[in-house]
């Protein structure tokens, strides 16, 4: 960090002077506690907290992690492109899912933890350290990177000695632990801490929903109130143990605490300082790196915003004029502070709450897709429509439905009469009901549910597709399987479940106990199957019939969701004598 820093100082000063004046107002506009040494070098109270967390039970693996830091409130010397004082708003600003997953977090630990006064400038501040905001905010609908975020492999190669302890399954290494994903958690931390955080059923390191919440669990541990510098210090920490890592974060918590603003996903940079750069001439430090990208190699041309690598500095000013005969006094800083001016408030800012945009009856059938579409209308608390606002719409519950495209979740802008619809819900197989949950992205405002039902699949006819009479003799088997094809309104019902029951009569449909039976799977004698389907042709071929030593006429009938039913008749008989031959009979006439 130290060389980052020097290198920073390099491109903006004038003179070793102005430089030393640009790290004092970095160290008192940015992180607290933090002061400059004679060199310009970032220092902190002997007296700062430490963390005992190991490497092995730390968030990240003390990891490498991005060094740069917010923009500062008065630039001096004025901004020259790739300052940190004349960074765009992409930079300061926050993609809108992983601002919106930071929110969640925070409500979500304020109901369950309301003594660890979480706040959601935090998460940001380490998300910005650890993955650069998700990269910018590369991320989907749901919340789920586009692309693995893996750091790199703990190999004890100037990093934490932590080998493999998830088989791969998160970092594609079977050797080494890497970090991963937009919090950078390691495998073996992700076991504990792990969370679900967009209600998918899913504890996903790579969603920025789990990994803001799990991260939040993280700092929230041990009975921590972070709202006591001593414990937020400590927490920091235990996220990553290294001094520099937490002047980093407090700067960023500092920043995102007088003001951010929201961004389109994919639209934030990458940071470029890393605190295992060792181009300025520092020596890799056990921190951590939020990008699959490796580090720039010595003596290789510096990347974007980065200088090619100079001998640092003594940092001592000249004195042209000689010894001085009293003390000195520090150059004064000819630009006055300015505060940052708080940015207007955005369409999202203004939502109060979620209405239902006329939404009723969302029934379907297993396999079809519903008719109608979720609409919700975002509106401020008078009422009024809010157009050019996210809205989420999130598939919850047992239920394998979907919206088009067989996603769970969907992100809709409202339009000018403030309404989202959601693309079209596609029922699944599995019946029964789920809900479909609305919130608006970027914003803490109680999410709109919707229930919806999926029902079986019916059919309005069967028809047996053998010409023969199914018959059999006491003690056999039927010969002729059973064979039904199943329709509705005249087309194919594939997948429709049938019931099969050897009842007793047409006016008694109880379940018989003699006669005709079928077998499970142990050969035990079974009158009744369920769970039977048609195939995509509509047919179903049932299993063997079976029959006792009981002679008679038997019932089978066969049901079906929508009404359909088929009796079929089955006989049990002894075989028919056979007729005598009278060419072969012996002849009773007298011989002659």
């Amino acid at each position: 960090m130290v060389a980052h820093f020097d290198r920073r100082l390099r491109k903006a000063a004038v003179t070793t002077t102005v430089a030393a004046v640009v790290v004092a107002a970095l160290s008192a506009s940015q992180a607290p506690d933090v002061t400059a040494d004679g060199n310009g070098r970032q220092t902190t109270a002997d007296n700062a907290p430490t963390s005992d967390t190991s490497s092995e039970e730390s968030a990240t693996g003390n990891s490498p992690y991005y060094t740069d830091l917010p923009p500062l409130k008065s630039p001096l010397p004025s901004p020259t492109t790739g300052t940190p004082s004349s960074r765009g708003a992409s930079e300061a600003g926050i993609p809108a899912t992983v601002l919106d997953a930071y929110k969640q977090a925070e409500s979500e630990l304020r109901r369950t933890k309301p003594g660890c006064n979480l706040p959601w400038q935090l998460l940001a501040a380490i998300g910005k350290v650890e993955s650069g905001q998700a990269r910018g905010g590369r991320v989907d609908a749901g919340g789920t990177t586009i692309g693995r975020i893996i750091g790199p492999q703990l190999d004890g190669n100037g990093f934490a000695l932590i080998k493999d302890t998830d088989n791969g399954v998160y970092d594609g290494n079977s050797r080494y632990d890497n970090a991963v994903g937009p919090m950078q958690f390691i495998p073996s931390t992700w076991a504990w801490a792990g969370r679900d955080g967009n209600g998918d059923g899913k504890e996903d390191p790579n969603n920025v929903y789990d990994a803001a919440l799990a991260a939040g669990h993280y700092l929230c541990r041990n009975g921590w109130d972070l709202s006591d510098q001593a414990d937020l210090d400590r927490a920091i920490l235990s996220y990553n143990n290294s001094q520099d890592y937490l002047n980093t974060v407090l700067s960023w918590l500092e920043h995102y605490r007088r003001g951010t603003h929201e961004i389109p996903d994919g639209t934030g940079t990458l940071p470029v300082g890393r605190s295992d750069d060792t181009n300025a001439g520092a020596s890799p430090s056990p921190g951590r790196t939020g990008a699959s990208t490796p580090p720039e190699a010595p003596g290789t041309t510096p990347g974007p915003g980065q200088s090619p690598s100079k001998p640092p500095s003594s940092g001592k000013p000249t004195d042209p004029g000689g010894p001085s005969t009293g003390p000195s006094t520090p150059p004064k800083d000819p630009t006055p502070p300015t505060e940052t001016p708080t940015p207007p408030p955005t369409p999202t800012d203004t939502v109060h709450h979620l209405e239902n945009a006329g939404t009723t009856g969302l029934t379907a059938i297993a396999g079809d897709t519903f008719a109608k579409k979720i609409s919700a209308r975002a509106e401020t608390k008078a009422g009024k429509a809010v157009g050019k606002v996210r809205i989420r719409f999130t598939v919850l519950g047992d239920t394998d439905a979907t919206f088009t495209g067989g996603d769970k979740f969907a992100a809709v802008t409202t339009d000018a009469s403030g309404v989202a619809a959601a693309p079209a819900l596609v029922a699944g197989e599995q019946t029964g009901a789920f809900t479909v949950r609305a919130t608006v992205i970027g914003r803490t405002v109680p999410g709109l549910d919707y229930k919806a039902t999926v029902t079986e699949r019916v059919a309005d006819a069967l028809a047996s597709t053998g010409g023969t009479e199914l018959t059999c003799t006491p003690g056999g088997e039927f010969a002729d399987p059973v064979e039904v094809k199943a329709t509705l309104k005249g087309a194919v019902a594939d997948k429709v479940a049938v019931t099969a029951t050897l009842i007793k009569s047409d006016a008694d449909p109880a379940e018989n106990d003699k006669g005709p039976y079928f077998k499970d799977a142990d050969g035990k004698t079974v009158r009744t199957l369920t769970g039977l389907k048609t195939d995509a042709k509509g047919l179903l071929k049932l299993p063997k019939l079976y029959a006792d030593d009981t002679e008679g006429t038997y019932v089978l009938r066969l049901t079906t969701a929508g009404g359909a039913q088929l009796d079929l008749t089955l006989k049990v008989a002894k075989a028919a004598e056979p007729t005598p031959d009278p060419s072969t009979e012996p002849s009773t006439e007298p011989q002659a």
